[in-house]
């Protein structure tokens, strides 16, 4: 699973995959009794929702844009569904009729009004609190402000803000580290779901990402303006393969690495199951082929390792990455390069053509997984130690195979090397930032903070206290290396920054994933799944890590002509500068 979706093992979480006995159940807070909440009672559209929509125009997407965020404020807001008396899913459904039927603004302000009013009164919330002066990001209630929205409508969100559902909420709860756990989020695997659960898909995404993503400042377009520009497209959508992609294209939209994408059938039937017999990655710009999964087959290709893909079928490598950009997602270029190089030469034929910059038209033989030893970023040999002695006194670890068991002996038997070579292209296979980290520093040693979400103020974010790198009694006092690139994602991001607080770090390669933090996972229609990074990582100093990644000390990538002569060339840099007086 880890190469799969880097789990991240800050904290352990559990993965909620659908299940309904598991889901829609939660804990009393009080006495820590199981109970069946009223919205789960609620089962009048577990059979469709039976809405139509009428022909779209601009003034109905204004309309639904408005739906969407009061549905979405009154979700994590409003008592009675916080108390998880209302299934907020089927109460959309029951509002939808009447709202689509509004010809003008009075008479669409008068049917939000009187469906908020339906819920009773708001009792008064004595344990409110506005935000500390401090937070980092404050909860904004412009959207409602600045409507068109009549001034009776305005003051009720007001009112509702003010006494808004305090304690343990039946739709979000956040962590003990702070990251939110989505709750109750009924996946509907309906195979190809109707119009009015196609639409709740958008409404329940876009309002996780509104109130609870901690890296919303950090997309490329304003959130608020996403809105728009999907809702004919998710209302339109006229097959599975069609909402499956207008899905995974909002998710790419938060610009997250961490934002994998589960449950798309359709998508993975067009993509296809036949691979080729070589792994090709993104080296200076250029699709090049960088290995074999079975050796022995490339003794009798025609493709050799450092060869450069131009075209695949017929089209280059440039347009087809242009026009598949948008459906992986991804915090930075680097890393949606890295992924996007995983389909390129994926099929639903078991033959492809390809030209090269020395060959044309070559065409060549897919398979299945099952008949190719294939691997994801990088592979792992479990049958070799994680550390070892290169020549010239040099020790070299990598944390791709590392356990806890082989710290004391990486520290005893690499004390006396001239430099420590820590490998991180790749995923830790256990958490080391602490017991190995501790080895690097002269004094306890602040690596990180965080901000975090605040379900009793959504949209609210504040910075809490970050780790230390605890100082114990013995400092290597040899040089550390560590070597990254955008393989390095999530906890392995984390434990480089936990070793650049040592005394005498260097970290070199090129950009990391730019997705640190743990993840928080998202229920959506249709039996589809997705994450978030559900914390914001900073360094002491406030300098974000989402996106931007960790910032190598020296840049170093793989050339093409490195490739052809199976250098390690970060490797050889990271060797030379142990050995630089």
């Amino acid at each position: 699973m880890k190469n799969l979706f880097f789990f991240p093992l800050i904290l352990v979480w559990v993965l909620f995959t659908g299940c309904r006995d598991d889901e829609l159940h939660s804990e009393n807070g009080d006495n820590g009794a199981s109970y069946l909440y009223s919205a789960y009672k609620d089962t009048e559209f577990d059979n469709g929702s039976s809405i139509i929509f009428p022909n779209i125009n601009g003034q109905l997407i204004v309309d639904i844009e408005l739906l969407c965020r009061i549905w979405g404020f009154l979700k994590y807001h409003h008592p009675e569904v916080g108390k998880g008396n209302l299934n907020w899913d089927y109460e959309l459904f029951r509002m939808l009729p009447q709202y689509l039927q509004v010809k003008t603004t009075e008479e669409r302000d008068s049917a939000i009004l009187d469906w908020i009013n339906k819920y009773g009164a708001i009792p008064v919330c004595t344990t409110c609190e506005d935000s500390p002066p401090n937070a980092y990001i404050k909860p904004d209630l412009s959207w409602s402000e600045n409507s068109n929205m009549n001034q009776v409508l305005k003051a009720k969100i007001r009112e509702i803000y003010q006494n808004r559902h305090q304690g343990n909420h039946y739709y979000i709860r956040m962590e003990n580290i702070g990251n939110p756990r989505f709750l109750n989020e009924n996946p509907y695997s309906f195979y190809y779901p109707d119009a009015g659960f196609r639409l709740l898909t958008l409404f329940r995404y876009w309002n996780v990402i509104h109130y609870f993503f901690p890296n919303k400042y950090l997309t490329d377009k304003n959130w608020d303006d996403i809105l728009p520009d999907y809702i004919s497209l998710f209302i339109s959508a006229n097959n599975r393969l069609e909402f499956e992609m207008a899905t995974l294209q909002l998710i790419g939209e938060i610009h997250d690495t961490h934002a994998s994408f589960a449950g798309g059938v359709a998508i993975r039937e067009s993509r296809g199951s036949y691979f080729a017999p070589f792994r090709v990655w993104f080296v200076e710009g250029k699709l090049v082929v960088t290995d074999y999964y079975n050796p022995e087959r490339m003794d009798t290709s025609v493709i050799k390792i450092g060869d450069v893909v131009t075209h695949i079928n017929g089209e280059t490598v440039e347009s087809i990455v242009e026009n598949r950009k948008k459906y992986y997602p991804a915090s930075n270029e680097a890393t949606r390069l890295r992924n996007m190089s995983f389909d390129l030469l994926r099929s639903t034929q078991n033959v492809i053509n390809i030209s090269t910059s020395g060959q044309v038209g070559l065409s060549i033989q897919l398979y299945q997984s099952n008949e190719l030893n294939r691997y994801d970023n990088y592979k792992v040999n479990s049958n070799e130690k994680c550390y070892k002695l290169l020549d010239g006194n040099i020790g070299y670890v990598t944390l791709a195979t590392i356990t806890n068991e082989d710290v004391p002996a990486i520290k005893s038997d690499l004390i006396n090397t001239k430099g420590i070579i820590i490998d991180i292209r790749n995923y830790p296979n256990t958490f080391v930032p602490f017991i190995l980290g501790a080895y690097f520093v002269s004094h306890d040693s602040p690596f990180v903070k965080f901000t975090i979400g605040n379900a009793n103020n959504p949209g609210e974010f504040t910075f809490r206290d970050g780790s230390i790198i605890p100082f114990y009694a013995a400092t290597f006092q040899g040089k550390l290396i560590v070597i990254v690139n955008e393989i390095t994602q999530s906890q392995a991001e984390f434990t480089v920054m936990a070793f650049r607080a040592g005394i005498n770090t260097t970290v070199i390669g090129s950009t990391t994933a730019g997705a640190d933090g743990n993840m928080s996972s998202i229920n959506l229609p249709g039996g589809l799944h997705t994450w978030i990074s559900g914390l914001g990582v900073y360094y002491p100093d406030g300098t974000v890590t989402q996106r931007v990644g960790i910032i190598p000390d020296v840049w170093v990538e793989p050339t093409i002509e490195g490739i052809r002569k199976g250098r390690d060339e970060l490797l050889e840099t990271a060797i030379s500068l142990i050995n630089e007086e």
